[in-house]
């Protein structure tokens, strides 16, 4: 769908719902379009923490002295 950048003043709020529906508008200055509006996809909260996951293996090390044995930091994230 194209709009004038006039019309598509006067019916924001109409032209979003139809973006949330799946449509793709583009808004045209004198008949040449100029901007698009598209939906954004609602993101997962933390998922681009999530993506990185394991993206530090190997280059951080626990030290001896650590007061949590291994098994027990594994035992501490099993139950998270």
């Amino acid at each position: 769908m194209r709009v004038n950048v006039g019309q598509a003043k006067t019916d924001l709020s109409k032209l979003l719902a139809r973006v949330e529906a799946g449509e793709e508008v583009e808004i045209a200055r004198d008949g040449v379009p100029v901007a698009r509006l598209v939906r954004v996809e609602p993101t997962t909260p933390g998922a681009s923490f999530l993506a990185a996951a394991g993206s530090l293996a190997g280059t951080i090390e626990i030290g001896e002295d650590f007061e949590l044995s291994e098994d027990e930091l594994d035992e501490l994230l099993a139950d998270a």
